[in-house]
């Protein structure tokens, strides 16, 4: 099982970065995805999330509504977050999760690594 995100970088407060998650290992359709962030000192939190089911549901923590996009593309298993409009309080290390429920296993996530997003003001 591997979830590799990539697309971080430093870019001026008003940019935009793609974050993408490429996951193999797992049966990517049946997943639900989530990105997270964590800045220094600060607790890890859920940024985005998006369902499994083919009717897609997505989610977003309030301070990046209309900034933030998820999507995924079941063809290339892989997960973006478009990020637009970005502020320094932006900055961040974001780390891309899937998530499974099944009844006799109960919850299983796969973390990926992190990728680093800074932002300048």
């Amino acid at each position: 099982v591997q979830l590799q995100a990539s697309g971080g970088g430093l870019v001026q407060a008003g940019g935009s970065l793609r974050l993408s998650c490429a996951a193999s290992g797992f049966n990517f359709d049946d997943y639900g995805f989530g990105w997270f962030r964590q800045a220094p000192g600060k607790e890890r939190e859920r940024v985005s999330c998006i369902s499994s089911h083919e009717s897609i549901t997505r989610g977003y923590v309030d301070s990046v509504k209309g900034r933030f996009t998820i999507s995924r593309d079941n063809a290339k298993n892989t997960v973006y977050l478009e990020m637009n409009s970005l502020k320094p309080e932006d900055t961040a290390v974001y780390y891309c999760k899937a998530n499974i429920w099944t009844p006799a296993e109960g919850s299983t996530d796969y973390w990926g690594q992190g990728t680093q997003v800074t932002v300048s003001s």
